[in-house]
């Protein structure tokens, strides 16, 4: 069973229990929002927000408090929301919050301070399990993981420069520290990392050679062509070849490997990609985007819809 699926076997458990299925007192928490598209973020549905949230509150519970839910399996799966559910059987709702895949099913994951929880109905032929996304930007580096915020660390190639000042001067205008050095020194477990470059630059990366095996290991719907990356492929839902870019194309998205978290790439086929890319790590840009391809001034959501 996946985890980016509103389900888990435990959900039965809580309709039972009803431990910490958001029933229970506590202090509760506060500035929270739900935000809820198709087609991987390209079509929005609604939006709500939330400035006080009651104690021991649930990913299920606070949707279900703003919009209308069906639900399969004891609760634990949701089957539609506002009255839109799958119309075939590769297409299913899945949720991340502060823009990571939740471990477990909305029954039982906690809202913490400043949750961002995004939920998006999409066909997932290409891959069950997206291990990031970069719509809910600035977070995870604002309010963190699960609840804990975690140092945010920027690993730079030192031919993009000027694109590196700029990711960390906009994670500072955002209010998020980092500590910048060189592609490769590492980032530790317990921290995010932001890892910009050109291809060749990284591609000796651990979360790149996922990028390169596709979207069923990254999560991630482009690729670099070529030994040096000369050109980047964007793929379609179905994970099948979309549109190829040439010289100045950028990429920003987000994976990891395993249970790590994430890694943020900022990357291009050259320099001018990698500024280009640079210049889209913005709120308003990445606004619901799974991950975003730049041509020069054009921005190319992620995966890339047949129209695009």
């Amino acid at each position: 069973m996946r985890p980016g699926r509103a389900w888990l076997a435990s959900a039965t458990l809580c309709a039972v229990a009803l431990a910490g299925c958001g029933l229970g007192p506590g202090p509760g928490t506060s500035n929270v929002a739900v935000t809820v598209t198709r087609n991987f973020g390209t079509a929005p549905v609604a939006t709500a927000a939330q400035a006080r949230v009651a104690g021991s509150e649930t990913v299920m519970r606070l949707l279900e408090r703003h919009f209308r839910v069906q639900t399969r399996y004891g609760g634990g799966f949701v089957e539609a929301i506002n009255g839109r559910s799958g119309t075939q059987s590769r297409v299913d709702w899945f949720y991340y919050v502060n823009g990571v895949e939740a471990p477990q099913g909305a029954a039982v994951t906690s809202v913490h301070r400043g949750d961002r929880i995004w939920w998006d109905l999409h066909d997932w032929t290409a891959t069950q399990s997206i291990p990031a996304v970069v719509g809910s930007f600035p977070e995870p580096f604002l309010h963190g993981v699960g609840g804990k915020r975690l140092p945010t660390t920027i690993e730079c190639a030192p031919d993009v420069q000027s694109a590196c000042r700029r990711v960390s001067d906009e994670l500072a205008h955002q209010g998020v520290p980092a500590a910048t050095g060189l592609i490769g020194t590492g980032s530790g477990t317990d921290s995010l990392a932001v890892v910009i470059g050109t291809w060749r630059d990284i591609q000796g990366e651990i979360v790149a050679s996922l990028l390169q095996q596709g979207p069923s290991a990254s999560g991630v719907y482009a690729r670099f062509a070529g030994r040096l990356g000369s050109g980047l492929e964007l793929l379609n839902p179905q994970g099948h070849l979309a549109r190829r870019l040439g010289g100045a194309a950028g990429l920003i998205a987000a994976t990891a490997e395993g249970s790590a978290e994430p890694t943020w790439l900022i990357t291009g086929t050259d320099p001018a990609g990698v500024s280009a890319a640079a210049a889209a790590f913005t709120p308003g840009a990445l606004h619901d985007r799974f991950a975003l391809a730049v041509s020069g001034a054009v921005q190319l959501p992620l995966p890339l819809e047949p129209s695009s």
